[in-house]
């Protein structure tokens, strides 16, 4: 690991950024250019001082998860994102047929959406970046370890993934998830990070692997969507799908009819969003 030119590579790639360029806002007069140290490990989800140790050449070897983490955060290229892990001392991510590095174009879309709901999850599940309205919405994944970023297999292993939808959604957004990891697995057969995902649903999950053997393929699309939030309470919500591609990654749009009570409480989740964003 080469902690002198990894920190001053993050630098650098911090300095180029304007606030805007990641959804932020611009806030006061800042004396130097790019972001702060604590806004790059707030998009990366993780703390500040791990990461101000990272650019003063005095951090401990960050993890493969945390580097590709920081290279969402700053934007980078899939070169940039590999030479981040080379100077990390790490091999970068093989080019699979499904990458968790989001493209730089993908990220400014996501970016310039700040009034509505809106994440980039790969068609395996994970949840890749996530505005602030999301994470208001769902919950802030990089907070997550692990399997637990993946939404199906928090679906069907932890209880509480369940709470946001209705009680009489849920066996349909059950359906879904695994018609729609059945379709995934088919396009790529090869794929181990898939078929491992599914060996070990079917190993912890009755209802999943039930559902797996029915044999239902579809593709996840648009569609309306409810949700049961603990502070503004039931949101129906118009899902659009964006697919890039590839389609191995995907951009999730949620909207609210203007004029309708959910538009309402979505207005209601963005002020509480910022608050929990102002307050963090």
């Amino acid at each position: 690991m080469d902690r002198t030119e990894l920190a001053d590579f993050l630098r650098r790639c911090r300095s180029r950024l304007a606030p805007a360029d990641v959804g932020l806002a611009s806030g006061a007069r800042r004396r130097t250019p790019g972001l702060r140290r604590e806004e790059v490990a707030q998009l990366a989800g993780m703390s500040t001082d791990h990461y101000t140790r990272l650019e003063q050449a005095r951090g401990s070897h960050p993890s493969r998860q945390m580097l590709a983490a920081v290279a969402r955060a700053l934007r980078m290229t899939g070169d940039e994102r590999d030479h981040l892990f080379h100077l990390a001392g790490e091999e970068p991510p093989r080019n699979r047929p499904s990458t968790e590095h989001v493209r730089p174009g993908l990220l400014l879309v996501l970016d310039r959406l700040t009034d509505v709901p809106a994440q980039v999850m790969s068609d395996r599940g994970d949840v890749l970046a996530q505005n602030a309205m999301d994470k208001a919405l769902h919950g802030d994944a990089s907070a997550r370890s692990g399997a637990d970023q993946n939404v199906t297999w928090r679906y069907f292993t932890d209880p509480s993934a369940r709470e946001l939808f209705p009680a009489e959604d849920r066996d349909h957004a059950a359906r879904v998830a695994v018609a729609d990891l059945r379709a995934t697995l088919a396009r790529r057969p090869d794929d181990a990070r898939v078929a491992g995902l599914v060996r070990r649903l079917r190993a912890r999950s009755e209802e999943f692997s039930a559902l797996w053997d029915a044999h239902h393929v579809a593709v996840r699309r648009g569609g309306v969507k409810r949700f049961l939030h603990p502070v503004v309470g039931l949101l129906e919500l118009d899902c659009e799908v964006l697919l890039n591609p590839e389609h191995d990654q995907r951009l999730i749009v949620y909207t609210a009819q203007p004029g309708s009570g959910s538009y309402e409480r979505l207005e209601l989740l963005r002020v509480v969003g910022l608050q929990d964003l102002t307050l963090g």
